[in-house]
């Protein structure tokens, strides 16, 4: 067969172990892989390349992704148009990883009929950061993300110790917390911030009084960027171009994201200064921003994506099409594509990590 290959979205680590399992796995069995270029618009474009095993030796110990990926470019309003592009290709069938907006991005297409002919043949691998896809329950570079937040926080706390500073660290997620209260958690941050559990500036501001009271030299917060005090909307960065649409109503991709048509940013900031003026405990603000994604992944996520490639390349064999490769219960299964579109996948209120924090004394 020959068989396509494209990433989606924004970038993650372990989109090149992805990579290499599917190709390593596909050549193998003696099929032809071929790698669409960032992502939709390689497929408006024609801009593909063959991958051979040379062609992704080692790569999975890498970050970012050989192939490229955008979330610029969607399909919504150029069905026909993407339909006769990806005819073009001449693939007996597509891997793709990504996110909820590529793969809703896809959906018209993979439906047993449609409009402009034969369906797509799809299997699709779940991919973000924020771990907040539904139909799975852990995305790799999730683990990775935590890593690089729980580093930080180790690392700028004996800072702030030897200033007798507050250090807030703002962590990526979108509208949901995974990132932040995986990675504070693990670091023992004194609080953890998130869009879940809107937190009240008061008692915030009496929690970390107390801590100075009771003579600690300095004080470490992970806010992460979705989250906002209570009655307070969340802190914009600015607006995202998504052309026609606008903010709260569908994206390019055919997604209605809400809040998240906004480039969410500058919470740790405007807490910073709150903070310093409430407690006069002088401030500092780290963002994070794209240095979670830009490391290379941890041997748990090179652990996932190289299952999941697998697995992946194995679906395309059988001809298990329409289905994506998903992480439940400890184990790589297989799952309807549709279970991966829809709203995101938040935080509860009583998750295990929000009750092991509370018995730490961690704010959250």
């Amino acid at each position: 067969m020959r068989v396509g290959l494209l990433t989606g979205g924004g970038d993650a680590p372990g989109l090149n172990g992805i990579i290499e399992s599917v190709v390593r796995s596909l050549a193998l069995a003696g099929h032809e892989v071929v790698g669409i270029c960032d992502g939709f618009e390689g497929v408006f474009e024609g801009r593909v390349r063959s991958l051979t095993p040379n062609d992704v030796h080692l790569i999975h110990a890498t970050a970012g992704t050989l192939l490229g990926t955008s979330n610029r470019v969607g399909t919504r309003g150029r069905e026909a148009e993407f339909y006769a592009a990806y005819r073009r290709l001449v693939l007996d069938g597509l891997i793709v990883a990504g996110g909820d907006g590529t793969f809703a991005g896809l959906s018209p297409f993979v439906t047993e009929t449609t409009e402009w002919g034969p369906p797509i043949q799809l299997v699709g691998v779940p991919k973000t950061i924020d771990n907040d896809l539904r139909g799975t329950d852990l995305t790799f570079g999730y683990d990775t993300a935590c890593s690089v937040v729980a580093e930080a926080v180790d690392g700028l706390r004996l800072t702030a110790e030897a200033h007798r500073r507050l250090i807030v660290v703002e962590a990526m997620g979108r509208t949901a917390g995974w990132i932040a209260l995986g990675g504070g958690l693990a670091s023992h941050a004194d609080a953890i911030l998130i869009p879940e559990r809107p937190y009240s500036l008061d008692a915030l501001t009496r929690f970390v009084e107390g801590r100075r009271q009771v003579g600690q030299r300095g004080l470490v917060v992970v806010v992460a960027e979705g989250a906002a005090a209570q009655s307070e909307s969340v802190a914009v960065a600015r607006q995202v171009d998504t052309g026609p649409a606008v903010a709260g109503g569908p994206d390019p991709f055919g997604v209605n994201r809400g809040p998240e048509a906004q480039r969410l940013g500058g919470i740790a900031a405007r807490l910073a200064g709150r903070l310093e003026e409430a407690t006069g405990w002088e401030s500092r603000v780290v963002v994070l921003g794209h240095l979670q994604r830009a490391r290379a992944p941890t041997t748990t996520d090179r652990f996932l994506t190289t299952a999941m490639g697998v697995e992946a390349a194995r679906m395309v064999v059988e001809s298990a099409f329409s289905q994506a490769v998903v992480y439940r219960s400890g184990s790589v299964t297989r799952a309807p594509i549709s279970d991966l579109i829809g709203e995101p996948r938040r935080v509860g209120p009583d998750h295990p990590w929000i009750r092991a924090a509370e018995a730490l004394g961690i704010f959250v």
